[in-house]
């Protein structure tokens, strides 16, 4: 009996140390497959500005080159010369944007998406020229909307996603955000600002709270382009408003989707179920766009979570230019500009090629993403940003 007992109490006993043990290797299992987890950064406490695609360093050293001459830089200017001489500063705004799914086109919407470009090239053109006209018709397009606009509508048909607003917004106010940041916070030879006034600059913070509350907050779960482009809005807008909450929102969510959109061997499955191949560069884009904003706040986690899988989404685009996958995609099919900023990052050999397929790359056609990247990333070392 005794005997028993012993061997019961001694068999119970090493069965809770394996327990123990198994839960504890468990554990560390785990967390040594996460690597999200494990080598997360820690959260920021403030920001460097401007910090949204571009910062001080990189904007002195691309203003010193096209205005010293250098040819590829001057090359690359001309796409932001060729797309301000092309529109016609705004005076009216829309109050309510109105907007439809699908490329379904208004007035309100194809000028909401014109502007912001044209704010951004004005900021680009001011910095390298030092020019108070530019600054001041930039700083004309962001108050006009910033203090007009009051609210998204939708297109009354059938076809039209009620949240079709949220992936709008998602798409022109980090290029808004962008201007922004250098009308903010950049300086002619360090010393004369944009003169953007503190009231207006409080006046766009109100405009970005209203998109970002109202619309790009209410995103629903797609695990697509709209999702990659929700996290990256959120980064820039988070930036601007010296936001922490904001900006770390938006990166969990870059970080949450960039795995399920673009799968291990760094196939992106909505080129195939769109059968286009432009859908499935927004997610690279945003996704680029993304990484580079935290780059300038000191943090590359993007470019290398999931094993640099967004180098890996590229490849697989260099691949689909062959005409694999679906056959939609050609030589002459367009190049975001994203690709120009991830080929700053990895310099890889499907980079290089793709870029080169339509540099330098200007805007995208539809305007739903910034550009001007070849003038403002090509060929300048990631230590500048």
């Amino acid at each position: 009996m005794k005997r028993n007992l012993l061997y019961a109490f001694i068999t119970s006993g090493l069965l809770a140390i394996c327990c123990v043990v198994y839960t504890s290797c468990s554990k560390k299992e785990a967390a040594a497959t996460n690597g999200s987890q494990v080598a997360r950064p820690a959260a920021i406490t403030s920001f460097n500005h401007p910090g949204v695609l571009n910062n001080t360093a990189s904007l002195d050293l691309i203003a010193a080159q096209a205005n010293g001459g250098n040819t590829a830089r001057l090359s690359a200017y001309q796409k932001v010369l060729d797309y301000v001489n092309g529109q016609t500063v705004p005076t009216t705004f829309y109050a309510t944007v109105t907007v439809g799914s699908n490329g379904v086109s208004t007035a309100s919407k194809d000028q909401i998406r014109r502007d912001a470009e044209l704010a951004y090239a004005l900021a680009l053109r001011w910095a390298k020229t030092g020019s108070a006209t530019y600054a001041q018709q930039c700083i004309q397009i962001l108050n006009g909307w910033s203090y007009t606009f009051q609210n998204y509508a939708l297109v009354p048909n059938a076809g039209t996603n009620a949240y079709q607003p949220g992936l709008e917004a998602s798409w022109t106010t980090p290029t808004f955000v962008a201007a922004a940041e250098i009308m903010r916070y950049y300086k002619i030879n360090g010393t004369t600002g944009s003169g953007w006034s503190q009231a207006d600059i409080d006046q766009f913070g109100v405009y970005l709270n209203n998109v970002k509350n109202n619309y790009i907050n209410n995103m629903p779960v797609y695990n697509n382009n709209w999702n990659a482009s929700m996290g990256y809005a959120k980064m820039a807008i988070g930036v601007f408003l010296n936001s922490v909450s904001v900006y770390e929102n938006g990166k969990a969510a870059v970080l949450q989707y960039l795995p399920i959109i673009i799968d291990s061997s760094g196939y992106i499955g909505e080129m195939c179920d769109r059968n286009d191949c432009v859908h499935y560069q927004y997610s690279l884009t945003a996704f680029s766009y993304a990484a580079e904003i935290a780059t300038i706040q000191g943090d590359n986690s993007i470019w290398t979570a999931n094993s640099s899988r967004i180098s890996a989404g590229y490849d697989f685009m260099r691949t689909a230019y062959t005409g694999a996958y679906c056959g939609v995609c050609a030589t002459s099919s367009p190049v975001f500009p994203g690709t120009e900023v991830a080929n700053h990052h990895y310099n890889t050999a499907n980079l290089n090629y793709l870029r080169g397929l339509q540099a330098p790359l200007g805007i995208p056609n539809d305007r739903t993403f910034l550009g001007f990247t070849t003038y403002t990333h090509y060929n300048v070392s990631v230590s500048n940003f």
